[in-house]
């Protein structure tokens, strides 16, 4: 049995092992997902916290981890006497592979014996055994969607069906999922990001000595794993005691008004979607406080949930950059600390004025010198400074508007400085990259036939879900029965097989696979002109308007994206293919643009880059999008070597589609030309938006 890195031993990586350690002490915040570059020990701290956690109780003998206080009445492997003893065991930590089967995390049915035997013999899968524990996905983001689809029901739900062909099994799934991903190779679904409780951003220390404690710690467990975790037991112990100490008071911790407005006011200030984010950062605040050995949440504790529970949940869109504004942040924690004191203030002052007198008189004697009389009394007044007076309060309220006032006096003292662009331009440097227009939905643009790449949502596809087309021996294990093909297979041998009573004799033999239809992911790569031809500022910025919109699309669509650009001398792989479209659309900000217009050179590129991502994933089919005015210039017969370079395109298959940039009353239609050598369609600019081809359809059945 392997040893595992002790967790105190992991050198910084503070936040990471702050929110691992806050859902050790509640559960119920939710999970953590971890963000950041490769090497930065994101796998060892989180199977290191597993160590940490208490034991649980488990009803003996069961496969889905009943607790014997509260068995699940509806278990596959019950029903379970209560048990309060029961056994004990270490909490689990069950690692979910991004290449995992649907039937390897929900569990697989024995459709031989459930057809033949009328018994639902079921085999658990990877949720059964996270049940009570930890669920631990590397990678993600590379996640298929399928699998994402059961892991969100399973988090909304707590529990896990499986709906095989009316065979019908459920049982109990609640666990702490923890993800770890690389942004640069894509990020997560916004149903998915808003299921981890909290996340946090992980990267290299560029401390020297930090850097070379890590070196150290990790070469003295490489050489010795047993000797270097009895050297960290001691601190393990003591964690491990003070996670027990902080669960144990969890209940007492109070959370007080003044502290729910200022989590409610911050998640309204930054937008967040729904009510999910302020109960996250109310268990956050409060495993905090308890952590601390604390009873009381403070307003430090509120600033630190929301730095945690809050980043991942503001993207609006995949190029939106993650993270938190803090001045922003102090500034809505502030002005709900002052609003709750405010809201408290008046209500002693009402409750003073509800309260009779000594004299018993509801109605007290007006102030002789004209002050405020019952509204705030002497205390209330311009001049009073008490903490309960109805007056001492709105100069209070004044304060605080006075930043908002100062924070808008800079910004308008800002503007005269705002002409920098114009400056730089001046100074004779060359002019920044035009800025992309606004994003809009796109066309559906597709690969023809029919597929069998990785689930998407692009291209027709065989697929492991869809709907189902037909039926075929089963290659390996049965996944998807079809029942009617199987029921044909077994209904002409039912006599010799010597059927007597009412059940069917089945055989595997018998057993057929369901053929089913779906969507695929497919490589979508551009080929984007930007030579001086799409150097015009107004053009350009409708160029990168509809390239952004194409990358949002292909987000949405689950697709790979890679961008070669060509201009000048020669063509570059701008973006070799990634999943990430974040990345996609910060080359796409930086493109600079100018010179000649080597067509041929940026199709050839293509035709390399596609032949390479053939030989690494050959289901994955490609889409290649050629953004450009038609024109070519430069070298030799410019325009007869890029006719020759598209039909080496086509001749290998690749489906293409052209987007005609070329604008202005009149039209050379070489980026038509450009389409019919690569046998590819063409589509202007205009035409690419999908309100634009919505409009045609209803004028064609209009005039039809």
């Amino acid at each position: 049995m392997s040893i595992t890195y002790p967790f105190t031993a992991v050198v910084g990586q503070d936040d990471l092992r702050l929110a691992l350690l806050l859902n050790a002490v509640s559960p119920a915040v939710g999970g953590v997902l971890v963000r950041g570059e490769k090497g930065t020990a994101k796998t060892t701290t989180v199977r290191a916290v597993a160590a940490l956690l208490p034991d649980v109780a488990v009803v003996p003998g069961c496969r889905f981890s009943c607790d014997p206080a509260a068995p699940d009445p509806g278990c596959p492997d019950g029903p379970h006497d209560p048990d309060p003893a029961g056994a004990r065991r270490a909490t689990k930590l069950v690692e979910l592979p991004v290449g995992a089967s649907e039937d390897r995390l929900v569990g697989a049915l024995d459709f031989e014996r459930a057809l033949a035997e009328g018994v639902k013999a079921f085999e658990p899968g990877l949720l059964a055994e996270a049940h009570r524990g930890v669920l631990y996905v590397d990678e993600v983001n590379l996640l298929n969607d399928h699998l994402v689809d059961v892991l969100l029901d399973a988090a909304a739900t707590g529990a896990s069906y499986v709906e095989r062909e009316g065979v019908s099994v459920r049982h109990a799934a609640r666990f702490l999922l923890v993800g770890t991903m690389n942004p640069e190779e894509g990020e997560l679904r916004p149903q998915l990001l808003d299921r981890f409780g909290l996340t946090v951003e992980v990267t290299a220390s560029r401390e020297t000595d930090e850097r070379v404690e890590v070196v150290r710690r990790r070469l003295a467990y490489d050489a010795d794993p047993a000797a270097f975790a009895a050297r960290w037991a001691e601190e393990e112990r003591r964690t491990r005691e003070r996670i027990a100490a902080a669960r144990a008071l969890l209940p007492s911790v109070v959370l007080g008004d003044t502290v729910l407005r200022q989590i409610a006011a911050t998640c309204a200030a930054f937008e967040v979607d729904g009510m999910r984010a302020d109960i996250v950062m109310a268990r956050t605040a409060t495993a905090l406080a308890a952590w601390a050995g604390r009873t009381e949440v403070t307003a430090d504790d509120v600033r630190q949930a929301a730095l945690l529970a809050l980043p991942h949940r503001r993207r609006r869109n995949p190029f939106d950059a993650p993270g938190l504004d803090e001045q922003k942040l102090d500034e809505a924690l502030e002005q709900a600390r002052q609003e709750a004191e405010q809201a408290a203030a008046e209500q002693a002052a009402n409750d003073v004025d509800e309260r009779p007198g000594p004299d018993d008189d509801p109605e007290p004697d007006p102030d002789p010198d004209g002050g405020p009389g019952p509204d705030g009394g002497p205390e209330g007044g311009p001049d009073g400074d008490g903490p309960g007076g109805g007056g001492g309060v709105p100069p209070q309220r004044e304060d605080t508007a006075a930043p908002e006032a100062g924070e808008s006096a800079p910004d308008a003292g800002a503007e005269p400085a705002s002409p920098q662009p114009g400056a730089g331009a001046a100074a004779g440097a060359e002019q920044p990259p035009s800025a992309a227009g606004e994003p809009y939905r796109t066309r559906a643009l597709t690969v023809p036939g029919l597929g069998e790449g990785a689930a998407g949502r692009r291209s027709r596809a065989r697929t492991a879900q869809g709907r189902t087309t037909g039926a075929e021996l089963p290659h390996g294990r049965l996944a998807a029965l079809h029942l009617t093909a199987t029921l044909r297979a077994a209904a002409p041998h039912q006599r010799a097989r010597g059927r007597a009573g009412a059940g069917l004799v089945v055989r595997r033999a018998d057993l057929r696979q369901a053929v089913r239809e779906g969507r695929e992911g497919n490589l979508v790569l551009f080929v984007v002109d930007a030579s001086g031809s799409m150097a015009a500022r107004k053009r350009m910025v409708a160029v990168k308007g509809a390239v952004l919109s194409l990358l949002l699309d292909a987000y949405q669509r689950r697709d790979k994206v890679g961008l070669v650009t060509f201009r000048g001398a020669g063509a570059e792989l701008a973006l070799p293919p990634t999943s990430s479209v974040d990345a996609g659309a910060a080359r796409l900000e930086k493109l600079p643009t100018g010179g000649r217009t080597p067509l041929a050179a940026g199709l050839l590129r293509a035709h390399e880059v596609l032949r390479v991502e053939r030989l690494r994933d050959a289901s994955r089919r490609p889409l290649l999008v050629v953004v450009t005015d038609g024109r070519a210039t430069g070298g030799p017969e410019p325009l007869p070597r890029a006719a020759r370079a598209a039909r080496l395109l086509a001749a290998s298959g690749v489906a293409s589609v052209v987007v005609d940039c070329e604008t202005g009353p009149v039209r050379l239609g070489l980026a038509g030309t450009l389409a019919r050598d690569l046998g590819a369609a063409a589509v202007t600019l205009e035409e690419l938006r999908a309100d634009t081809v919505s409009a045609l359809v209803k004028d064609v059945r209009r005039a039809a």
